[in-house]
């Protein structure tokens, strides 16, 4: 599917009025073992850290559609280190809304102003088990006018995802995996510019695809 970002411009704002697709699409691309922590965190009380992401469209050099997926730098108390996932973090004091965090994070993290992303839907809230995160996830444009800047210790890579290859459904794939918690397991993934892209970013990926294919 290649289309060009002043098209996409036009068409993503009819998500605005969809339903979410919400934790039936997060399951598509929920491993066994995810099932089984949330099934067990459900019957249980938590008090959870809060944070927010974006999922951030943009324009290439060509003009084509692309989204930005970051690879974040390895740091051996974080359990979401070295793993591909969108600009964002931690709620913090001074932010007034989850979509605040979401803004001021990927202002943070990859240079983009809070004022040149517009941002089109809030999407489902996602609890991560290994790190007792519930994330709140958004998605948003950005024209493109000015280049990214990577925050150096937070951010290894920008991973710049072609729409194309997105909704491409043979990037969708089952790799076993070995995690710092699981050994040898099926995991259903997509398979982004080489990365294996899995867990809670798959699984917003999931919801996301499944917006933009009722309005692409």
């Amino acid at each position: 599917m290649v289309m060009n970002f002043d098209d996409f411009s036009i068409r993503i704002p009819k998500i605005k009025n969809l339903p979410l697709p919400g934790e039936a699409s997060h399951l598509k691309m929920a491993p066994q073992f995810r099932l089984e922590e949330l099934q067990t965190a459900r019957k249980k009380p938590r008090i959870t850290k809060k944070a927010a992401v974006m999922a951030l469209f943009y324009p290439d050099a060509d003009n084509l559609t692309r989204l930005l997926l970051i690879l974040r730098k390895s740091h051996p108390k974080d359990v979401h280190s070295n793993q591909i996932g969108f600009p964002g973090g931690q709620v913090e004091a001074k932010d007034i809304s989850m979509m605040a965090t979401a803004l001021r994070e990927t202002h943070e993290e990859v240079g983009v102003e809070p004022k040149s992303i517009k941002v089109i839907k809030s999407l489902t809230e996602i609890y991560i088990p290994p790190s007792n995160f519930d994330v709140h996830p958004f998605m948003g444009l950005y024209n493109g006018s000015e280049p990214f800047l990577l925050q150096e210790t937070e951010v290894e890579e920008l991973v710049e995802v072609q729409l194309m290859d997105f909704m491409d459904d043979t990037n969708i794939f089952t790799e076993e995996m070995t995690t710092s918690y699981a050994s040898n397991v099926p995991v259903p993934a997509f398979k982004l510019n080489g990365y294996t892209v899995w867990g809670a970013t798959g699984m917003m990926l999931s919801e996301i695809k499944a917006l933009l294919q009722q309005v692409l």
